[in-house]
């Protein structure tokens, strides 16, 4: 279902270098962010995030739907490791990051909130969320956070502690932090996978030395409650969660053994799909392609090119055929919906510079060709 023309080199159309209110010119970008780093707010503008020395570089549209864009602009992070990025329903953005407090080995670490209320807009001051640990060795051995947004608006944070169990830390009703929960697990990896369903509720995979691990809510902002393992070994950081039925999510991965990627929803079989992704997280997203519900994945071939694929959503049993975009990157792809409603596909090339391919016309799935940013 998925077809793509030749990537053409060179400056977009429309594309501006000035920078926007709260931001200033910083150094080139190094990696992009862990989760969706192209994001759409609620003035219908994409907003694009990626990793630099020192903080985070942020490429804003100027108009929905492009094609010119803002910046980079570049907000100071300093000390912090690891950013992951996750969006509500408000729009508002929530950057999680891992801070260290020092610069000896083994110096703690510390969990740092920030927010992006609007498009363009100014980041908040980051904000402690704290460790689960007051002691300084067990406190440096936490792993890097990763979030969702409930319906409701709450933030959670979920990290691998230094126990190799998983825990967690939300907001409450009032704006502060609950106390830290650990909800156990053993022998966890990096590269936990969580996302809120529309219903409120989350769902969490984490991938472990033996069995996948899953977590989910019975209702929304209820219990963060731990459920059977699955019987799936994903590689390392390659974990996606993504809704695909009302309040029903299916999980994506580089399979460790196989090296392709798997699909599963709890209660059902593990499905191949092919493909050879480099190391780091696949993309995926829900489109709407030729009047059909259909599941759109990214990922980066072993030699950085960047491939796509389209199925029926919920039906990757019926196959997948996966299609090299003409794009080649050192980072995980990305893949969002632009204020028209265009399926967008953006990555991070060798360079540091934002490239930006949007779905053009025509029967299928076809993307225009790349521009940078």
């Amino acid at each position: 279902m998925a077809r793509s023309r030749s990537a053409m080199r060179g400056q977009a159309p429309g594309a501006s270098a000035r920078p926007v209110t709260g931001g200033v010119s910083g150094p080139a970008a190094e990696a992009v962010l862990d989760g969706r780093w192209l994001l759409l707010g609620k003035d219908g503008r994409l907003t694009a995030y990626a990793r630099a020395e020192g903080g985070l570089l942020r490429w804003t549209e100027t108009r929905p739907g492009g094609p010119g864009w803002q910046g980079p602009d570049f907000f100071a992070a300093p000390g912090i490791t690891d950013i992951s990025v996750a969006q509500g329903e408000n729009g508002y953005v929530h950057f999680l990051g891992r801070r260290v407090r020092g610069k000896q080995p083994g110096a703690p670490a510390e969990i740092v909130h920030a927010i992006q209320y609007q498009s363009g807009r100014p980041l908040t001051e980051w904000a402690s969320v704290g460790s689960p640990y007051k002691d300084a060795e067990r406190a440096g051995l936490i792993g890097p956070p990763v979030g969702a947004v409930s319906a409701s608006g709450t933030v959670y944070v979920f990290i691998r502690n230094a126990g190799g169990g998983v825990t967690m830390r939300r907001e409450s009703e009032r704006g502060g932090w609950l106390p830290w929960t650990d909800i156990r697990g053993n022998k966890a990896q990096d590269g936990l996978a969580v996302t809120a369903l529309r219903s409120g509720r989350l769902e969490l995979l984490t991938p472990g030395e033996g069995p996948a691990m899953h977590w989910c809510q019975t209702q929304g902002d209820g219990e963060v409650e731990r459920r059977p393992n699955i019987h799936i070994a994903p590689a390392a950081d390659s974990a996606v969660v993504l809704e695909t039925g009302p309040d029903r999510a299916t999980f994506y991965w580089t399979d460790l053994a196989t090296g392709t990627v798997q699909a599963h929803r709890p209660g059902g079989w593990v499905i191949p799909m092919g493909g050879s992704p480099a190391p780091g997280r696949l993309a995926a997203v829900r489109s709407m392609i030729d009047g059909y519900d259909c599941t759109v994945l990214a990922h980066r071939d072993l030699d950085g090119s960047v491939m796509l694929a389209a199925s029926g959503t919920e039906n990757e049993q019926a196959g997948v055929w996966w299609s090299p975009t003409g794009e080649t990157s050192p980072h995980q792809p990305v893949l969002a919906h632009d204020g028209l409603g265009r399926l967008v596909l953006a990555v991070l090339d060798e360079r540091g510079d934002l490239r930006v391919a949007r779905q053009g016309p025509g029967p299928g799935l076809v993307m225009e060709p790349a521009g940078t940013v």
